[in-house]
């Protein structure tokens, strides 16, 4: 399997801090597909936004809220980043936000198969990187198939409905079984309740539906978009460990320093955190890490040491909280440094920082 050497290539995080005017975001070091952006000092919405959808097409994660066309907010994707009206979701006078960013870059379009009246869809993937981005339309029907263009099955998929007022579920590979979803909106454990999935795992070329409105309603031509996200050696991990509410938290292996990591209790009613590498450079016990997470428009917290981010992994700091109480957890992971590197035909380990 390719090692990616390079994973800011395919995902960064940048901070900024917004003007009220135009302001044009830099440093990225990509053309980003897919930006996601929150204030850090301010309660504001989580704004997601990609190159398939189009610019000035906002979706707000924290709600379950359609899709808004804000002419003021994300205005242009850009060889180095992206530009940003005056809308202050994401770029308020003097509010210090920070964006993360992901690359997908080539497209791909067709019809979708399975069960049901076949649909148009469009997208952008990048096989490299093990991303997707794919719009579709729903046939409310259980077996509908939408190909996700990545050549392996993805480990992680996110739907959203861009037309109605509806959740975003999450089909991951560390759930309980295929019929099994967590929501990005809200805080609630898994349930198999929904039908989402059709109780079918992703497979190396499509993700099954199931007849479930939130990614899978026929009326006036309803629209979703769905992100897909496969495991690549050295750059991503999606996976499960088990808190054992102790100081002396569990270590969790990825093969990677972490750029970007996203927690959820999946047998427990609690908040999605996320944590990056960018807004505190170094292991801190008390590090500004810590957002409640895409279910919460709640401003950056001052945490007490919940996690560190080491050479090969995350280690566990905090007796409880929301990372570490005697729950299964899942996790989306993306690499700063890969532990090992390519040279050639072997590897060597990366410098551990």
């Amino acid at each position: 399997m390719a090692i990616i050497d390079k994973p800011s290539d395919y995902f960064n995080s940048v901070l900024y801090t917004g003007d009220g005017g135009t302001n044009n975001i830099t440093g990225v070091g990509f053309q980003p597909d897919w930006t996601w952006i929150k204030s850090r000092s301010n309660t504001k919405d989580n704004a997601l936004f990609d190159s398939v959808r189009g610019v000035t097409k906002r979706l707000i994660t924290n709600t379950d809220t359609l899709e808004a066309t804000v002419a003021t907010s994300l205005t242009a994707f850009g060889s180095d980043g992206f530009s940003l009206g005056a809308d202050t979701t994401q770029n308020a006078n003097g509010n210090t936000f920070v964006a993360w960013n992901w690359k997908a870059g080539t497209s791909v379009s067709g019809n979708t198969s399975g069960s049901g009246t076949a649909k148009a869809y469009s997208g952008s993937v990048n096989t490299d990187s093990g991303f997707s981005i794919i719009k579709y339309g729903g046939n409310k029907t259980a077996g509908h198939t939408i190909p996700h263009h990545l050549g392996v099955a993805p480990k992680m998929v996110i739907c959203k409905s861009i037309t109605q007022n509806r959740g975003f579920p999450i089909q991951h590979a560390s759930l309980t079984s295929a019929a099994y979803s967590v929501f990005l909106s809200t805080q609630g454990a898994q349930s198999n309740g929904n039908n989402s999935w059709n109780s079918t795992a992703a497979s190396s070329s499509v993700v099954t539906l199931g007849d479930d409105d939130n990614n899978n309603r026929v009326d006036s031509n309803d629209q979703y978009i769905m992100y897909s996200f496969a495991e690549k050696n050295n750059f991503s991990k999606f996976g499960t460990y088990t808190g054992n509410g102790n100081a002396d938290g569990i270590f969790v292996y990825l093969g990677f320093k972490p750029a970007f990591l996203i927690v959820k209790p999946i047998d427990a009613t609690d908040n999605w955190v996320t944590f990056d590498n960018k807004r505190l450079t170094f292991n801190s016990s008390t590090s500004p890490f810590n957002f409640a997470g895409p279910n919460n428009s709640n401003v950056e917290t001052t945490d007490t040491g919940q996690l560190d981010f080491v050479s090969n992994g995350f280690k566990i700091r905090n007796s409880g909280g929301t990372v570490n109480k005697t729950s299964a957890y899942i996790y989306m992971a993306f690499a700063e440094n890969p532990f090992v590197t390519s040279t050639g035909n072997g590897s060597i380990p990366a410098t551990a920082r």
